[in-house]
């Protein structure tokens, strides 16, 4: 199997590591629109450069693109012509216009189009979701999900990156509603700056609260910031009418007297970056089904705007039932 990386920046250099690692690839093809890069990336193992976004297409099973979001319509679209299955870092579009669109084409295609939330392959949420979905936890009550970078992103980052909502708690937006598997009828948030006064002048904040309403009743938590002076931090914790149950809470967790913290999110999500290509090459070869389809994306989307919406606002926003399930 011979799996296509367009865009070997951070990312998609780690991308094209870990399908290297995996017996199943034979070769992994390097693209990248800026000059070089792809040759400088190409001492990776099993890979090799091409010169052109045709050649990947024309000699790759499968595409993974890592390239800036503004590129991801176009390279999906190309994939898609091809009839080459895609693996897409989120988001998959900018905006929930270009998304919704983009979502009407992937669908009416035969084409697998998986979409980069790890939190999916994460094996410690896929088995969450299993006990969920199996009825093991009995009726959700509440969730509570942390996630705090561990050092603020370089500021001139932030103008371009769509905010809190939709740039470090949309990993979240997307994971709840897929744990829950219920669809979500009303948010809440808040924001402050308590970092720097660079995310205010980027009209952003730096630390946010989000509260979820489903439609069931149960209520989700989601807190968020950008910047923990132990480290990177993210966990998630639901509790049930049978069990409760924590994901991320371990020897690494940065709390008090730990000396040994996740430093990012490469660090923290590692098992699930690894696990992410396996999937996907196993969904190419049509022993799994895709556990991240494009359509889930526009919740996420739509969660972050009403986020957004609401800490303006400051009131809840009653959303129309937007669901993952």
């Amino acid at each position: 199997m011979r799996i296509g990386v367009a865009g070997v920046g951070r990312i998609g250099t780690m991308h094209a590591a870990n399908l290297a690692a995996l017996s199943q690839v034979d070769e992994v093809l390097l693209y990248d629109p800026i000059a070089g890069r792809a040759d400088r990336a190409a001492t990776l193992p099993k890979s090799r450069a091409v010169p052109e976004l045709a050649d990947l297409l024309e000699q790759s099973d499968g595409v993974l693109v890592a390239t800036p979001t503004d590129t991801h319509p176009v390279l999906v679209r190309a994939c898609l012509a091809a009839g080459r299955p895609v693996l897409c870092e989120k988001p998959i579009a900018a905006d929930l216009a270009a998304m919704a669109a983009l979502v009407t084409e992937i669908e009416a295609a035969s084409v697998p189009v998986l979409v980069g939330f790890q939190r999916r392959f994460d094996p410690a949420m896929v088995e969450l979701h299993r006990r969920i979905g199996a009825g093991e936890l009995g009726a959700v009550y509440q969730v509570r999900a942390t996630g705090f970078d561990a050092q603020p992103p370089d500021f001139s980052y932030l103008p371009g990156s769509g905010g809190i909502f939709r740039d470090l708690l949309i990993h979240d937006l997307d994971a709840v509603p897929w744990l829950v598997g219920e669809p979500v009828v009303e948010v809440y948030a808040s924001g402050s700056v308590l970092v720097d006064e660079a995310f205010a002048a980027a009209d952003d904040v730096d630390n946010a609260v989000v509260l979820l309403k489903f439609a069931g009743g149960a209520h989700a938590v989601l807190t968020g910031g950008r910047h923990d002076p132990l480290g990177y931090d993210h966990r998630i914790e639901v509790l049930g009418a049978r069990d409760s149950v924590a994901v991320g809470l371990d020897e690494r967790t940065p709390l008090n007297g730990v000396t040994d913290a996740y430093s990012g999110f490469p660090d923290r999500f590692s098992h699930a970056y690894r696990n992410e290509m396996r999937v996907f090459t196993d969904v190419l070869a049509g022993r799994a089904d895709n556990p991240s389809p494009a359509r889930d994306s526009l919740v996420s989307l739509r969660l972050a705007d009403a986020c957004d919406q609401s800490r303006r606002g400051g009131k809840p926003v009653r959303t129309h039932q937007w669901s993952t399930a």
